[in-house]
């Protein structure tokens, strides 16, 4: 079996090629990271949202029980 290259940097470098070739790979990593991950950040997000709203309907609760008893007991 022969190596198409003769050392570790002769691969790096691939005749002058390999800064396209490795931004390639870099850019399609990233892309396919952004989109494995993307669900999962957007899925937290809503989740935080949806929290936030339920403690802001909890107090709306609260301070309406509140004026209710006072006004009940006045």
């Amino acid at each position: 079996m022969q190596f198409q290259f003769t050392s570790f940097a002769d691969f790096l470098m691939m005749d002058g090629h390999g800064i396209y070739v490795w931004i390639s790979y870099a850019v399609t990593f990233a892309a396919l990271t952004f989109l494995a991950l993307y669900p999962w950040i957007t899925r937290r997000r809503i989740q935080r949202e949806l929290q936030r709203q339920q403690r802001i309907v909890q107090r709306r609760r609260k301070v309406t029980k509140e004026r209710m008893a006072v006004v009940e007991s006045a």
